[in-house]
């Protein structure tokens, strides 16, 4: 077995912006407005739409599915412009096709056209992994924070492993399946497991440890290419920025701006730990993944595992540990107040998962509802 690379880049490492950009990648189904089934109309929707918004969508893995991705933005404000613009766009554009547009982490009723676009990547995918590639739909919302130094964005993903599970159970958003509740609050989370290169980051020496690591899952087949590593974590295969791919997408705006301001705290914070020369906590990653199941089941509504001592302690202590954490970050950005509100909301309300099950319970377990609400949620301002 050949030795892992250990050494870093010797290019001067970039200035680092005091304030770091953000932007936001979302994912949702499209429903049928009577039945809740998944429609293959995504071509017809991305036709219907225009401009920005036409410019701003992407083909995904499954025609009942349109992904919309922000411009980059450097505060709070203007990317919630972004995202409720989009949502708005491809909410009408759905409508023109007969769908919905629904922000929901997993299929919640069934899907029953389950082919791949007609592209050559997809085709690969769907001879190599078999029935997961077939799995129905799920949705997630990726964040991306300005990191232009690559060297510093694979430390950061080490330095991020304790939290994201957090992060994770905050953003849990699908808990229904088949129509019924699985019992775990981000179901798209348990799917994913069946792909064999998702999963919590692994511990990287560097970035030519992590490119390494990366041939050697394409070469043991695991991979078909280095944009398959699906880790909740990592460089961007695209874009001068570490991305965070944890979360379900979020029922709404709100849900996702406070997530965005979060994980840009979190990033701006491992980068000044970094340049202090505070080290990553190594951990097991039996224990990280232990960690993420647990957030996937709970969410915040029962308790997380502490990455740092290993123990279970109640959600929503871990949530207040991160938020100390990362508050010089949170101001610095302008944010503070901002996330601490949206925050209270959450407590409040609870996460997509929570809400969608006390719709569930109010309407004597009527999945339709759910979906009418969720609807009416993905295009709130």
């Amino acid at each position: 077995m050949r030795p892992r690379p250990t050494t870093t880049a010797t290019t001067p490492t970039p200035e680092i912006p005091t304030v770091l950009t953000l932007g936001v990648e979302e994912e949702f189904l499209l429903l049928d407005p009577v039945t809740g089934e998944s429609m293959p109309v995504a071509d017809r929707v991305r036709d219907a739409l225009s401009g920005t918004a036409r410019e701003q969508s992407r083909q995904e893995f499954r025609h009942s599915m349109v992904e919309m991705v922000t411009p980059v933005s450097p505060d709070l404000g203007q990317l919630r412009e972004h995202l409720v613009t989009l949502r708005r766009a491809a909410a009408r554009a759905a409508e023109a096709a007969g769908a919905r547009l629904v922000a929901v982490g997993a299929t919640p009723v069934c899907e029953a056209h389950r082919t791949v676009p007609d592209e050559q990547r997809y085709h690969d995918m769907s001879r190599r992994f078999g029935p997961v590639a077939h799995d129905p739909a799920v949705c997630g919302c990726h964040v991306h924070i300005g990191v232009p130094d690559r060297e510093l964005a694979v430390q950061v993903c080490n330095h991020l492993r304790p939290w994201l599970p957090v992060v994770q159970a905050l953003t849990t958003n699908s808990p229904l399946h088949d129509g019924r509740d699985t019992g775990h609050a981000s179901w798209r989370s348990m799917q994913l497991e069946r792909w064999p290169s998702i999963g919590p980051t692994p511990h990287f020496q560097s970035a030519a440890d992590y490119d390494a690591t990366v041939r050697d899952l394409i070469t043991a087949g695991v991979m078909l290419d280095a944009a398959m590593a699906y880790w909740y974590a990592r460089p961007s295969a695209s874009y001068p920025t570490v991305e965070i791919r944890v979360g379900d997408v979020c029922p709404t705006v709100d849900d996702t701006v406070l997530i965005a301001g979060l994980v840009r705290a979190l990033v701006a914070t491992a980068i000044g730990d970094i340049r202090d020369g505070v080290p990553a906590q190594r951990i097991r990653d039996c224990l990280v993944a232990a960690a993420h199941w647990r957030a996937a089941h709970d969410g915040v509504d029962g308790d997380l595992v502490d990455l740092r001592t290993g123990r279970p302690r109640p959600a929503w202590d871990l949530v207040d540990d991160m938020l100390d954490i990362v508050t010089p970050a949170l101001t610095r950005h302008g944010d503070l107040d901002l996330v601490r509100r949206q925050m209270d909301r959450v407590r409040q309300e609870g996460t997509g998962a929570t809400r969608q099950r006390q719709v569930m319970a109010d309407t004597g377990g009527d999945v339709r509802v759910v979906l009418a609400h969720l609807a009416a949620q993905t295009i709130a301002a």
